[in-house]
């Protein structure tokens, strides 16, 4: 339950983030209604799972996974470029993320 509480705070961050480009600098109203309210989702749950896992675990597989897919779904749907150093980049932070929960 408490990893599945997780990967629901990652997907929440990840589609609030990736709403960030429609609320034109919050100045669009709805759009930036439905960002907070999904980093404000987000942290709730968080907040859950910390009280069940080291927050440093929590913290690293939380932004870890969402930069990963955060950067998926700027190359994928907003046009953005991914070279080799962003590739390396995204590599170290699973790398690290994995060597966060091996530890």
């Amino acid at each position: 339950m408490t990893y599945l509480l997780l990967a629901i705070a990652i997907a929440v961050e990840v589609l609030a983030t990736s709403g960030l480009t429609a609320t034109a600098g919050f100045t669009r109203p709805l759009p930036t209604l439905l960002v907070v309210s999904g980093y404000a989702a987000s942290f709730a749950l968080i907040a859950q799972v910390v009280q069940r896992m080291p927050v440093g675990v929590v913290y690293a597989v939380w932004s870890g996974v969402g930069t990963a897919a955060v950067a998926g779904i700027g190359v994928m749907f907003l046009g953005e470029s991914l070279g080799p150093v962003k590739v390396l980049g995204l590599a170290l932070v699973v790398v690290g993320v994995v060597a966060l929960n091996l530890g």
